[in-house]
């Protein structure tokens, strides 16, 4: 076997291991995150900054090439006028890794003050 393949297989196992070790970390609160996501009557509005804000624009994509409304707001653009895309029925899924994010933190009090319900995913 090549030294390649071995390094695959390392690669993959340990990718496995880190998804079934979020099996113990599911609780209610990803039932209450689902439970709004699925249950969205507008759109999944998908925000983040820098890699978190790479995985956004996939997530984004992802939802809306199969079958559910979602699109990308950058959260700078947000804090300078973007957020009027936003309306009610509308879902927010934020993504911060360190849940500090600036940009992402500018935008939460306007959007609440919308009235749109907010998922947080943080690292």
């Amino acid at each position: 076997m090549s030294r390649l393949r071995r390094l695959a297989e390392r690669v993959f196992r340990l990718e496995a291991e880190a998804i079934l070790g979020l099996i113990a970390k599911l609780d209610e609160r990803f039932d209450r995150a689902v439970a709004l996501l699925h249950g969205c009557p507008g759109r999944v509005i998908v925000t983040g900054m820098g890699k978190s804000g790479l995985i956004g624009r996939k997530i984004a994509a992802t939802l809306a090439s199969t079958g559910t409304p979602a699109y990308f707001l950058h959260p700078a653009e947000g804090v300078h006028g973007d957020l009027g895309m936003v309306a009610r029925g509308d879902v927010v899924l934020a993504l911060s890794n360190s849940g500090e994010t600036d940009e992402v933190l500018a935008i939460l009090p306007p959007l609440k003050r919308l009235g749109v319900p907010i998922v947080l995913l943080t690292g």
